[in-house]
């Protein structure tokens, strides 16, 4: 027979907060969740980030804990804290949870790097701006101090590599930003854009021009994450890497193997991961192709063609690796010192 104290105990559980049954799921996980950090990273203060960000978004309130769990431990391996500066954000997609880097996190993983430095701004009405394409870019923006994101004309980008003569510049018109997003939004209102007009409108111009700066895997993964929100798709942290889930993979579902799995649990049914299921968003797949990885062979970067390569079909990975092979060697016969390249198995 069901005791008095058990049924209050029932009660008390089912009149639970959203918050507080995010956070029971967290410190049931939390040994798990403690595992998939970097060093550098508390998990509490994952944990709390996560809470907050949870508490202010009525939609997440509703999304599969695993998905939360799943994003914090995404945005960790990327060097990333949610909702702390413009780093990133947690945003609802069809009942679960997505981590988007932000602007301002991907300008920083540009400079982690210490090879290139990315930068973007705004105009808005009454800014004098002036700006030119070609092969002497430049921008010249001086702000008069509006600030309503309503009130913006254009956003644009800088990139520069260390060393070189010019800069990598984009400029996009604000009505370009906005088609650009009616053509890939695949979630209407919801879109995280429609809060952060501004953010995300800065963030346009400097995706494209990080497609020119080298890249690290930290940046690699951040990069991806956007690209499949934008398509709609999910995720998978697959050891360093961030995937995204395509529609064209090869590979069936029940073959692939996440590298970030649930806990051993003795209940499953308490709210804790099942064991060896990997979590939400799980798929395949990723942003860069066989052309980008050849692109970087051909201006001489081997080691990124290298990391891109690692995620790509054993065809592809070998047309790379043979790309490599021929430019280092080519390279080695035309100089005494062998340029290094990276092992690519």
């Amino acid at each position: 027979m069901t005791s008095l104290q058990d049924l209050k105990q029932q009660g008390a559980a089912s009149q639970k907060s959203p918050q507080a049954s995010l956070m029971a799921f967290f410190e049931k996980n939390k040994g798990q969740l403690a595992l998939a950090l970097p060093k550098h990273l508390n998990p509490d203060r994952m944990i709390r980030l996560a809470l907050t960000a949870f508490s202010q978004n009525r939609q997440l309130q509703s999304a599969d804990p695993r998905s939360i769990f799943a994003s914090v431990v995404i945005a960790s391996q990327m060097g990333l804290e949610i909702g702390v500066s413009g780093q990133g954000f947690l945003a609802p997609y069809k009942g679960k949870a997505q981590f988007i880097p932000g602007w301002q996190g991907l300008v920083d993983l540009v400079s982690r790097s210490g090879r290139a430095t990315v930068w973007t701004g705004a105009v808005f009405a009454g800014d004098e701006f002036d700006f030119e394409l070609g092969d002497s870019p430049y921008i010249k923006h001086r702000p008069c101090g509006e600030d309503d994101p309503d009130a913006m004309s254009h956003v644009y980008a800088v990139g520069r590599v260390n060393g070189s003569n010019w800069p990598v510049i984009e400029v996009w018109p604000i009505r370009r930003v906005w088609k650009h997003r009616d053509k890939h939004n695949k979630v209407g209102k919801a879109h995280y854009s429609y809060e952060n007009l501004e953010m995300y409108a800065r963030k346009i111009p400097l995706l494209q021009v990080i497609k020119y700066m080298p890249k690290s895997i930290e940046l690699t993964n951040a990069l991806n994450a956007e690209h499949a929100y934008e398509n709609g798709k999910g995720l998978i942290l697959d050891g360093d890497f961030v995937r995204a889930e395509f529609d064209d993979e090869q590979t069936p579902p029940e073959n692939r193997q996440s590298a970030l799995t649930a806990p051993e649990v003795a209940d499953a049914s308490a709210g804790e991961i099942e064991a060896g299921k990997p979590l939400p968003n799980a798929g395949m797949g990723a942003m860069f192709g066989l052309e980008d990885a050849l692109a970087a062979v051909k201006r001489g970067d081997y080691d990124e063609a290298a990391d891109l390569a690692r995620s790509f079909a054993p065809k592809d990975h070998d047309i790379v690796a043979a790309a490599i092979a021929n430019a280092t060697t080519s390279k080695d016969s035309a100089e005494t010192t062998p340029r290094r390249r990276r092992n690519l198995e």
